[in-house]
């Protein structure tokens, strides 16, 4: 594989993109600095094919992006492989408002052949090629210019090592016939609706512990006034004001301006500044939550009770065995909402219940609900076991 020096201009990226846009595949990968934006700063981009690799410096005085922008979100011809890549695909959209498509995420691609959940990008490198990275440039300041030689070779290995990765991984899917089972799950990858966060709404990511629809209503005005003022600043969320503040606040809004001197959490020149100023004419524009716009109950909520707490269990037991057996990661085939949702008698909009994943586990805990199958002890080894009809009946 040809390792290209460091992309610093336009005409180098347009040539280095002229070489990789006809490929089967790209290994794609970037490192950011977000812990004190909003928005996060872009200051490398690795990419990689089976004969190419380069870093590209976003941060290089008058370089156009646009032709790399053009292949990761315009060119479906070309696969876009990622590992773990829920933030770099964040990037992308916030730069061009699309994401990459069509895409492929190793970290999920391990889930279908392995019980690793989250596996973590080094071990991932270990367990194909059995190589062990130098992790010492991980946590380096990548905003920081000029970039050393450790730097640039740290980062251009992440993505020489997934080129090599992604076909191999990819052959053993064809294999197992699992390839399939991915597909679910690199569309919500894709999914631009993941990253486009509708100031409205923000709301919705904050926990409160009430359903009065004047505190809730306060809470989204609040979180999306919150949600403006971050990205008018370029300053995390939580540097504005934390979200238990928020939610202090909407639960016992001050009477005046003044009153926010005393709310714990917020400076004391709020009672007198323009933020805090800002802050109040959102609680007086605040109207009470509509009903069609409440959230919904959580689902341990009433219907699943004692008894069905512990059927919940047993099926928690069930996917366990069934996930061993497979070698599949459980979080795969379900999540613990769904098997509370199906202890509680829901049948219909579970993901479990359909597709494959109703053939490798869904029909087997659907039996188990309903006396069907049971646990066995058999060769030392906990397994499913029919229950005969007349036993079911008895």
């Amino acid at each position: 594989m040809q390792i290209h020096p460091l992309i610093e201009s336009s005409a180098a990226l347009l040539e280095f993109v002229d070489l990789i846009k006809d490929s089967d595949f790209i290994a794609v990968d970037t490192e950011f600095m977000r812990e004190n934006t909003f928005w996060p700063e872009l200051c490398l981009i690795q990419i990689a094919d089976s004969n190419h690799a380069a870093a590209i410096d976003p941060m290089a005085p008058g370089i156009d992006l646009q032709p790399l922008l053009n292949l990761l979100v315009d060119n479906e011809d070309v696969l876009k492989v990622f590992h773990a890549g829920g933030q770099d695909v964040e990037i992308i959209f916030n730069l061009t408002g699309k994401t990459p498509h069509s895409i492929f995420d190793t970290q999920i691609g391990q889930m279908a052949l392995g019980q690793a959940e989250q596996v973590g990008y080094s071990n991932l490198v270990e367990a194909w090629l059995g190589v062990q990275l130098d992790k010492g440039a991980r946590f380096t300041d990548w905003s920081r210019r000029p970039l050393d030689k450790r730097q640039i070779d740290y980062a251009i290995g992440d993505v020489t090592h997934l080129a090599k990765i992604f076909p191999m991984m990819l052959k053993k899917l064809v294999k197992t016939g699992r390839g399939h089972w991915l597909d679910e799950e690199m569309e919500k990858l894709a999914d631009p609706a993941h990253y486009s966060v509708d100031p409205d709404k923000a709301w919705l990511r904050i926990k409160a512990p009430t359903r009065k629809p004047e505190v809730l209503g306060r809470l989204k005005a609040l979180a999306a006034w919150r949600e403006r003022e971050a990205r008018n600043k370029n300053l995390p969320r939580g540097r504005i004001v934390k979200d238990e503040t928020l939610a202090d606040l909407a639960a016992h809004p001050p009477k005046d301006q003044d009153g926010l001197g005393r709310v714990r959490g917020l400076s004391a020149t709020w009672k007198s500044n323009d933020i805090g100023g800002r802050l109040m004419d959102a609680l007086a524009g605040a109207q009470p939550l509509a009903k069609e716009d409440m959230p919904d109950r959580a689902p341990r909520g009433p219907g699943l009770g004692k008894e069905g707490a512990l059927v919940a269990d047993l099926l928690k037991l069930l996917l366990k065995i069934r996930s061993r057996e497979l070698n599949v990661a459980a979080r795969l085939i379900a999540r613990s909402d769904d098997l509370e949702a199906l202890a509680a008698g829901r049948r219909d909009g579970i993901a479990m219940m359909q597709g494959w994943r109703y053939e490798v586990f869904g029909q087997a805990a659907l039996d188990l609900v309903e006396g069907r199958m049971g646990f066995a002890v058999r060769g030392g080894k906990l397994v499913m076991s029919e229950i005969e009809p007349a036993a079911a009946d008895a």
